[in-house]
């Protein structure tokens, strides 16, 4: 989106916000270009009544801000109610998770994708797995996998300085960064402190979804919390092995890991389980260690270790090339500029509808 903001405005349009105040819309620009809408309404006001109101909130930005002719960017289908009533030159659904395995998922999601699905003139997901399962569904779905800013991550080849939470701890450290939720192998995590005592397990990122008192516990385990964008080249920088602990269950069938290819940037090995998305292509590329079992996986991780570490730089330099925002951003602007000139007859109809009812 930062990339779309080069050559355009963008509004992106949070989930509303809960409270006890008075209901308002904030819209912030940010440094890099784009509008950060928040909504803010009632808690105490049934669904219906919120999904009206997010209507009217969306219809009076775009009074506010004098937008007419717009696309339509879905990364949820449950933003369909609330958006039924927009008229966009062409519609994008940005498919980044099978939303419906996860924990807690609204028993309507599935009912909402096939809504969109209806709309959308493309699909994009975020990887091979979900493009083979929602290839069938639509005549225009295309696969772009994780990207990455890799000069941001590749920082941490060169940082010495690290943060004070982590700089104190003991080495080897094997990390991990991101979302602590219902998708990590808990047992995993136990098993490889449990095993190997002077390894350090440093945990970077929010706990969600899943009670605190169910995470494995230890002296060599640390859990450090959410940090900035900015900040986790600097913790990487002191790994030794980064991990992905993930389980196999319906929540990671279709994921694919942004942060494979982070760490792969940032110049750590990489051991994971046997996620699609990752074996296929990093597995299969040789860039990243596959681990079944949790014997398997102390052992990956013990290999690497005794070999001292680290990749062959040069190959993941090579294969990293090919995987910039900058490129999925200019592959996904071409799909998205023929859409529109195929739909454009009835945008510019709707357009001097619009113009008319202002003047």
């Amino acid at each position: 989106m930062t990339r779309f903001a080069k050559q355009g405005r963008v509004f992106y349009v949070e989930e509303p916000v809960l409270t006890e105040e008075a209901e308002r819309m904030e819209c912030e620009q940010r440094e890099s270009g784009f509008y950060l809408v928040v909504p803010h309404l009632r808690a105490d006001e049934s669904g219906q009544t919120m999904t009206e109101k997010m209507a009217q909130m969306l219809s009076e930005l775009l009074r506010k801000y004098d937008i007419c002719s717009y696309h339509l960017w879905y990364y949820t289908p449950m933003a369909i109610p609330w958006t039924a009533h927009l008229k966009p030159i062409a519609t994008v659904y940005d498919c980044m998770d099978e939303l419906s395995a996860f924990q807690g998922a609204p028993t309507e999601l599935k009912l909402r994708e096939q809504e969109l699905f209806r709309r959308a003139d493309l699909v994009f997901t975020g990887g091979y797995s979900l493009f083979d399962a929602k290839r069938s569904l639509h005549p225009n779905v295309y696969a772009f996998p994780s990207s990455i800013d890799v000069s941001h991550f590749a920082r941490a080849r060169s940082i010495t300085t690290e943060p004070e939470d982590q700089s104190s701890l003991p080495h080897p450290r094997i990390g991990y960064c991101g979302v602590i939720d219902e998708r990590m192998d808990l047992d995993l995590l136990a098993g490889i402190a449990e095993r190997r005592p002077n390894w350090q397990l440093v945990m970077v990122g929010p706990v969600a979804k899943i009670a605190h008192d169910l995470l494995p516990r230890g002296d060599n385990i640390h859990y450090l919390g959410m940090k900035s964008y900015d900040e986790l080249p600097g913790y990487m920088s002191g790994w030794d092995v980064a991990i992905l602990p993930f389980a196999k269950n319906e929540s990671t069938r279709f994921i694919s890991p942004t942060k494979t290819p982070e760490y792969l940037a940032a110049g750590k090995p990489v051991i994971s389980t046997a996620i699609s998305d990752v074996v296929r292509p990093y597995g299969i590329s040789g860039l990243v260690h596959i681990a079944e079992t949790q014997d398997d996986f102390v052992s990956a991780i013990e290999e690497v270790l005794t070999a001292g570490g680290g990749n062959n730089l040069q190959r993941v330099d090579d294969f990293l090339s090919q995987n910039s925002w900058s490129q999925t951003w200019g592959r996904m602007a071409e799909l998205l500029e023929d859409a529109s000139q195929k739909s454009r007859p009835q945008a510019v109809a709707a357009y001097s509808a619009a113009a008319g009812s202002r003047a």
